[in-house]
């Protein structure tokens, strides 16, 4: 019996101009993940960068279950057409779909855990339910809070990172990480109750 990998996918903007972005912070922990695996993302038809690893076991001995991380590499607004395409290539089912990605409602440098449910606005999500034809894949919410004073979402998602937040930003990847290999472990519910309440 084959069991299918898990498909990881962080949502972000291609190129160098992006890359620092509070949007781009799910595409930031997909490249923690790559370090932490020793795996390097490379090309995929897909339109994806992308990479084959072994995730660690619960214990944290090697040899866990597989996974697929990527990346998509076109704009975030399109990012359902790559996913789609990983899943099925890699013949995952949408139950094993984890997509991280930035969360305005949520508090910076806080992670929460869920499947299903709106977009709250967000395109990327909103490119991958369109193209799944459902919204019933997980994901990894990670927190970067509201604009401060008037200022528009979509102005601030794409800004960098503030020098305070800056500093606290590989405590928030290393958090978000651990949050996906804890729900692939414990399921959604006991990762859930164990991710929300540190």
């Amino acid at each position: 019996m084959t069991v299918e990998p898990w498909l990881i996918v962080g949502l972000g903007n291609p190129g160098p101009g992006y890359a620092g972005n509070r949007h781009n912070v799910g595409v930031m922990a997909i490249e923690q993940m790559a370090l932490d695996a020793g795996a390097t993302l490379k090309a995929h038809k897909a339109r994806a960068l992308g990479a084959s690893i072994r995730l660690p076991q619960p214990s944290g001995a090697p040899g866990g279950p597989a996974a697929i991380i990527a990346r998509p590499t076109c704009y975030m607004n399109e990012s359902g057409g790559p996913v789609k395409a990983l899943m099925q290539f890699f013949k995952v089912p949408v139950e094993q779909v984890i997509v991280l990605h930035d969360e305005l409602d949520i508090d910076f440098g806080a992670v929460r855990l869920k499947r299903g449910g709106g977009e709250g606005g967000h395109n990327g999500l909103r490119s991958i339910s369109s193209a799944l034809g459902t919204k019933d894949y997980l994901r990894v919410r990670i927190g970067i809070g509201r604009p401060p004073g008037r200022m528009d979402a979509a102005s601030f998602v794409l800004k960098d990172f503030s020098p305070t937040e800056k500093k606290e930003l590989p405590f928030l990847l290393d958090d978000a990480v651990d949050a996906t290999q804890t729900l692939i472990d414990l399921g959604l519910t006991d990762a859930q109750n164990k991710v929300h309440a540190r």
